[in-house]
């Protein structure tokens, strides 16, 4: 146990008019500091988690967050990009921080500001995630790439139409009582199962309702050391935590199951000490709900295949053996790349609390996050518990 989230802030997700990344930035750091208990002069570090791309013109973000407060000026401020996993790997940069004793207070700040940005311009810069050498050409951009994995995983294992449904509408659901979502509106399975002019195809198999939506936002946490957080008014500790990254082209990997996400998962559950059976609850990265599926069995709830009994015998129901995105996840949450990550944490912190409100998993007392970046390439789990 290194470090902790001890304060947080996390602006409403969707398209937010009349704010940049740079307004975002000074928004969340400003709260997130204040919910700490602390002031800007007590911070000895900031990571930026700012994917980019060319979605702002303004690309050098690390010292933005100085225009939050004066008292931020010479500290270190580092930007951070891993894809979608951008605002994990700011969290973990915080922590390594932390863990190599240069200071005792870090903050972590994700922030992406995506729908100023064309339709077709956004699906360009989304595709440098992927392996462009020979991925450039797949149809549909980003939601191609996985409409390419979702035909693979049903050519091996069967449609997987139904459990697709089920994921999207769960996530619906689940997100219309997070006042922080993008989109807070329940669909039913019938109508995330059924192609319609409401629920288009858009790639592959995969329909609208398979697919996270295009957002702005920004998150931020403040992360001590254990001692500091001891201290402190509320503490949230990483139990165990893992960062690994996978081959890029898809060509190199069996893209029916995700390597990367498993020997992650793997790596945090033994850094904690702990198995899947002691988690609480799972924030995991549903970019696309075949993600979600797959991710069943990258943590080991289900095995290779037979992802779709999770969802089919409510295993993943905010009611069931293992909630998975009682935030209503990316699906309804929304995805500001950098922002993501950040917010994973958050929405798995304030259940760990007992502060989640119309979103809150009864008894939670342990939570997984997984934050994937590009097509299963980065992968970060944190496990977290509350400190006392």
């Amino acid at each position: 146990m290194t470090g902790c989230i001890v304060g947080w802030s996390h602006t409403k997700f969707g398209k937010l008019e009349g704010e940049d990344a740079e307004s975002l930035i000074v928004k969340v750091a400003t709260e997130a500091v204040a919910d700490a208990g602390l002031a800007p002069a007590d911070v000895d570090a900031v990571y930026v988690g700012f994917y980019n791309g060319g979605f702002s013109a303004q690309d050098f973000g690390a010292s933005l967050v100085l225009q939050a407060h004066d008292d931020f000026r010479f500290k270190p401020v580092t930007r951070v990009e891993n894809a979608c996993a951008t605002g994990s790997a700011a969290i973990h940069q915080g922590l390594n921080y932390l863990e190599a004793k240069r200071g005792k207070v870090v903050l972590a700040v994700g922030v992406e500001k995506m729908t100023d940005t064309p339709g077709p311009e956004i699906g360009g810069i989304l595709m440098k995630a992927a392996y462009l050498k020979e991925e450039a050409e797949i149809e549909g951009g980003f939601a191609g790439v996985f409409g390419r994995i979702a035909q693979q995983y049903s050519q091996k294992y069967g449609d997987q139409t139904e459990a697709l449904a089920r994921i999207a509408s769960k996530n619906h659901k689940n997100g219309c009582e997070n006042p922080w979502a993008q989109l807070r509106k329940d669909l039913s399975v019938e109508f995330c199962r059924d192609v319609s002019d409401k629920n288009p195809i858009v790639a592959g198999p995969l329909k609208r309702t398979d697919c996270s939506l295009v957002s702005d936002g920004a998150a931020a946490v403040v992360l001590t050391d254990v001692e500091t957080a001891l201290s402190m008014d509320k503490a949230v500790v990483f139990r165990g935590r893992s960062h690994v990254n996978e081959f890029l082209p898809m060509s190199r990997r069996d893209m029916t199951f995700l390597d990367g996400a498993a020997q992650a998962w793997q790596q945090a559950l033994a850094d904690g000490r702990v198995t899947l059976d002691d988690l609480s609850l799972v924030e995991t990265h549903d970019c696309f709900t075949i993600a979600e599926l797959m991710e069943y069995e990258a943590m080991g709830l289900t095995k290779p295949g037979e992802g779709a009994r999770a969802i089919e015998e409510g295993w993943t129901q905010k009611d069931g053996k293992l909630p998975v995105n009682a935030s209503g996840g990316l699906k309804a949450k929304g995805h500001p790349i950098g922002a993501t990550g950040v917010s994973m944490h958050i929405m798995a912190a304030m259940q760990l609390r007992g502060d989640a409100d119309g979103m809150q998993v009864d008894g939670a007392n342990m939570a997984g996050v997984f934050n994937m970046g590009g097509a299963g390439v980065a992968n970060y789990v944190s496990i977290l518990e509350p400190l006392r």
